[in-house]
């Protein structure tokens, strides 16, 4: 054969494989191209949805991203979305938060200007940015629901739910997770509408950049307030936009997990005065690791006489009540800022109480309404939502007033009867300026609502009230000007008594004595454990939960106006360094002197007879 012919023959069987290669991946493009309202359809957009799937054909995705005109900086070889804006650069299956992982930083490895985004992220948000920003904004989780919420099938009629989503200078990437997580893992034709509403921000990043980002969500809308109104009267501004059966309301910054909305609607689409919450599962404000709340037994809403929401175990009585552990709990408050209502009962129901500024109190005021007028709130185990909880707000309320104090007293003196004056001892309540609630005590009467005593009566009856308190209020040392001072929050339970400069605003310097000899906080109780007496500092008087069963928890103030510890048979002391003491009594010693006072009504007088029938 000529040299030739064998050239011809090469080039014709190197050609062919190309050839038929070219002609493939022309009817590849062709069907990727003409697929429209197939599985890769997205129903919001009507657009190609970007799936996280292991092509490495990245130029696609690319175009794709590019034609429903969302603006990215970077995609990675998976098709992972990032956050515009975003400068961290996020890749392969292993990234950073995936599957709700921690992401843990050292400031001490951070450059220069790293460390000064991480503080400054911090400063503004009051948790981690820095690392919100590491993480994809559609980052999977873990289905993290009981086994058996996954073999409940939910029947749900032919109605709709919008999500109301009110923020203030949200971060960027956390905004933007809470939209991806809810779009992702909600069935969209339960999901009429998201509306967020924009409580005057003035970061940049949330003004032209977020309308041009959700302009192609077209189930994402956004409403802009024209002065900072604060959470409530957001909230009231985004449900008058409500178009659907069920209002939603979420904060900005969780991550709903799979399977999370049909629990909330079933319960309402069967009895619209019933309201629900989802399970509050933690997403760490330092390093976003999604934290899963345990159901044995499933976590409730409390209060306690400070108007303060409190989380607390489903109670005994009503563990019995459920056929099983994925029942519907009934919840005697709610934390407020995640829970599904019908539209129309909210408005029926009176909404918000609009005189309440910015936040706090006004989940405690609806929880009350609710069960008084004739609703039933409710937790749904199987209904599950995760939430930054940060320990401080970043948050600027209205100069020179305690708005927190101004909510609390609207809620008291419309809805706690005379029970308000237990709440009125906690703070040496001075008549003070809370704006006009006859509006709100009409509507009470126009619900024909039940009283205060029925609510904790049939509601709540765990709540402990301290209708025979002994003495109560600032308990002051006479041996130096300095009052007992300790949290007495649940998570601060075991913490040591200490002592503060008196401020004589109770808070954590209120304490109460009753006829049980229980020096009390709400749940928790004074406690010596034993150990040295006369010992520098003694760490073994502490506040703990009140077990009711007295031995080292019980007490007597006696006339001499010493704090008498009968089962180590010694006084509550002071030392001179101001550190808390059990030591052997001594009369004569004005260290072991307290005196107990409130300085309102008659409760000192009563205190005095009291006394003398205990020591």
């Amino acid at each position: 054969m000529s040299i030739l012919k064998r050239r011809y023959i090469f080039r014709i069987t190197f050609c062919i494989p190309v050839v038929w290669f070219l002609i493939a991946l022309v009817i590849l493009k062709s069907n990727y191209l003409s697929k429209g309202t197939s599985d890769n359809q997205d129903e919001i957009n009507n657009e190609p949805i970007v799936y996280k799937n292991t092509s490495n054909n990245a130029f696609n995705f690319v175009r794709q991203l590019k034609k429903i005109g969302l603006k990215f900086r970077q995609i990675h070889r998976e098709g992972k979305l990032v956050a515009p804006h975003v400068d961290e650069e996020i890749s392969g299956a292993n990234a950073p938060g995936e599957m709700g992982t921690a992401v843990e930083i050292d400031p001490n490895q951070l450059k220069p200007h790293q460390l000064r985004k991480y503080k400054e992220g911090f400063k503004k948000h009051s948790f981690n940015e820095y690392v919100s920003d590491l993480i994809a904004i559609d980052r999977n989780l873990p289905d993290v629901r009981d086994p058996g919420c996954q073999q409940i099938e939910y029947k749900i009629p032919n109605i709709t739910a919008s999500i109301v989503m009110c923020f203030h200078n949200e971060a960027w990437s956390t905004l933007l997770r809470s939209l991806h997580s809810i779009i992702n893992r909600t069935p969209l034709h339960l999901l009429k509408e998201i509306i967020l509403v924009d409580d005057f921000s003035d970061m940049a990043q949330l003004k032209k950049p977020l309308d041009d980002y959700i302009k192609k969500l077209k189930i994402v809308s956004i409403i802009r307030l024209k002065k900072r109104e604060g959470l409530i009267r957001s909230r009231l501004a985004g449900a008058d936009a409500v178009k659907s059966d069920v209002l939603i309301y979420l904060d900005s910054h969780i991550e709903v997990t799979q399977g999370w909305l049909e629990p909330l609607l079933d319960p309402i689409s069967r009895n619209r005065t019933i309201i629900v919450t989802p399970i509050i599962d933690s997403i760490d404000d330092k390093s976003f690791k999604y934290v899963a709340s345990k159901l044995d037994p499933v976590g409730v809403g409390g209060f306690d006489w400070n108007l303060h929401f409190s989380w607390h175990s489903l109670p005994e009585r009503d563990q019995k009540k459920r056929k099983h552990r994925l029942e519907l709990a009934r919840s005697p408050t709610m934390a407020g800022g995640l829970f599904a209502i019908s539209t129309s009962y909210f408005y029926e129901l009176g909404t918000y109480d609009a005189g309440m500024e910015i936040w706090g109190g006004e989940n405690l005021e609806l929880s009350f309404r609710i069960w008084m007028c004739g609703g039933t709130l409710l937790t749904a185990p199987c209904s599950r939502v995760g939430h930054i909880f940060r320990a401080t707000s970043p948050y600027k309320f209205v100069p020179g007033t305690n708005v927190v104090q101004k909510n609390a007293i609207r809620l008291a003196e419309v809805w706690l009867d005379e029970y308000k004056e237990y709440f009125y001892e906690r703070f040496n309540y001075k008549p003070e300026t809370y704006g006009d609630v006859s509006a709100r005590k009409l509507l009470r009467k126009k619900l024909q609502c039940k009283s205060f005593k029925w609510y904790l009566t049939e509601v709540y009856p765990e709540l402990y009230v301290p209708d025979d308190a002994i003495a109560l209020g600032d308990i002051e040392s006479l041996g130096q000007s300095t009052c007992l001072d300790v949290n007495a929050e649940h998570k601060s339970f075991k913490k040591p008594l200490g002592t503060f400069p008196c401020h004589d605003q109770g808070g954590n310097q209120f304490f109460l004595l009753n006829p049980a000899g229980e020096i009390r906080r709400d749940d928790g109780c004074l406690e010596y454990g034993g150990g040295k007496l006369d010992m520098d500092k003694d760490d073994k008087v502490l506040i703990d939960r009140c077990h009711g069963q007295r031995g080292n928890q019980s007490w007597i103030y006696n006339k001499n106006n010493q704090i008498y510890h009968p089962t180590s048979d010694s006084c509550l002391a002071l030392t001179a360094n101001k550190h808390i003491q059990m030591q052997r009594c001594d009369v004569n010693n004005g260290y072991h002197k307290w005196l107990w006072d409130r300085k309102t009504g008659n409760v000192q007088n009563k205190t005095d007879e009291k006394i003398e029938n205990l020591f």
